[in-house]
């Protein structure tokens, strides 16, 4: 019979079968419910707010019969793209999270380690070359790139083991390097094709929708029995290296399976909308003072994530109508001044 028992420091122990038991932290349960519920109402006011009004019931209607007056607007244009939304917020702040474990950095994030930078120099490279057309129609060449200069920073980064400071510096070095690629094609292409490219390094949810969002829905679903294996392997990786060794954890294997799966996160939400700054460097630490968890929670990373970039995206809509904000855009905007307090706290510490 199921049930649950408690034990100190706010946990608690579910025993759905007999044979069956799960270490729950209550606030963190809650605080996923209590970002659950927030999720669905960011997303029903999305699918409500723009420039044509929809009340929740003609939403409701639509969605339940696939017709409608609203159809057009609510089935076609805005629902495919809050969803892509929130799986991309989702895949950005499990990345992040997985990526500032291995770093023990609440500052870094995927972008540190080249995952954004290998994105957009692969996806100008493909430009530039003719082997594809526009921006938006080379997901797996972004995805590719992503996980290639990820791979890069990796093997130089190895010296008889992963140091996280190493790791970061010279993710920030290929970054800048990679940088310096897309720079020169957006100088010397011509102005059209300069537009197209500096739109999609925004990062931007107008005009994509279920073509985006199913590739991606398919590798959250793919990655989850792996993100099991990381919520169990964020916990002993939170203490130094020595302590996480002597509780037999492989810390270097861990850290390496942590890192390919937040890169194919990250490459992947990449691939389907565009770097998106911050997100991915906002989420988890929000997470983290919600949940007050030792460890970066991956549920509520993931939950705020995708809350945060639904929410940006419903602002970026409708701020300024009928001008469109690249969400990419508004997020940077929100995220600077987050990064310098943080900053300012880790100053203040030290």
């Amino acid at each position: 019979m199921a049930g649950f028992s408690t034990t100190a420091r706010g946990m608690a122990v579910l025993r759905p079968h007999p044979r069956v038991s799960v270490l729950l932290h209550r606030r963190s349960a809650s605080a996923a419910v209590t970002l659950l519920v927030l999720l669905a109402t960011v997303m029903l006011a999305s699918a409500c707010l723009g420039q044509t009004y929809v009340s929740p019931a003609e939403v409701w209607h639509t969605l339940r019969t696939g017709g409608g007056p609203y159809d057009l607007v609510v089935g076609e244009l805005r629902v495919p793209r809050i969803v892509l939304g929130a799986l991309v917020g989702a895949a950005l702040g499990l990345a992040g999270a997985l990526v500032q474990t291995v770093t023990r950095n609440p500052l870094a994030s995927p972008d540190v380690i080249g995952v954004g930078h290998g994105a957009a120099a692969a996806t100008v490279l493909a430009l530039a070359t003719g082997t594809v057309g526009s921006p938006g129609a080379v997901p797996a060449v972004t995805v590719a790139g992503g996980l290639g200069a990820a791979a890069l920073v990796y093997v130089l980064a190895w010296r008889r083991g992963m140091q996280p400071s190493r790791f970061v510096l010279t993710g920030v070095g290929i970054g800048v390097a990679l940088s310096a690629i897309v720079q020169l094609y957006l100088t010397d292409s011509e102005l059209e094709a300069a537009e197209q490219v500096k739109l999609w390094l925004t990062g931007s949810l107008n005009g994509r929708g279920w073509e985006q969002a199913g590739p991606l829905a398919v590798v959250l679903l793919l990655c989850l029995p792996a993100l099991v294996w990381a919520g169990r392997a964020v916990r002993p990786l939170g203490l130094d290296p020595d302590t996480a060794a002597g509780l037999g954890v492989r810390v270097d294997r861990a850290r390496l399976g942590l890192t390919v799966l937040g890169v194919v996160l990250a490459a992947t939400a990449t691939g389907a909308a565009g770097p998106i700054g911050f997100v991915a460097l906002t989420a988890p630490q929000l997470a983290r003072r919600i949940t007050r968890t030792p460890q970066l929670p991956l549920l509520c990373s993931a939950l705020t994530g995708a809350f945060v970039l639904v929410a940006a995206d419903l602002a970026a809509r409708t701020l300024l109508p009928p001008l469109e904000i690249p969400v990419g855009a508004l997020t940077s905007l929100v995220g600077g001044p987050y990064l310098l307090w943080l900053l300012g706290r880790r100053t203040a510490r030290r």
